[in-house]
């Protein structure tokens, strides 16, 4: 009976951690496609050029 209780008690942390893992992929991604479009509005070509 206790190796039956301890067995689903790691199944589910197991499945717990594949949805943090899917998670925070989903994250990085949402996050990489919000940087990608707060790049295209600072594309602004100067007037002047830019000396070093």
């Amino acid at each position: 009976m206790f190796e039956i209780i301890i067995t689903w008690i790691g199944a589910v942390l197991g499945i717990a951690v594949l949805l943090a893992m899917a998670f925070g992929a989903f994250v990085l991604d949402f996050n990489d496609v919000l940087n990608e479009r707060r790049g295209r509005h600072h594309d602004v070509i100067p007037d002047q050029p830019v000396s070093h």
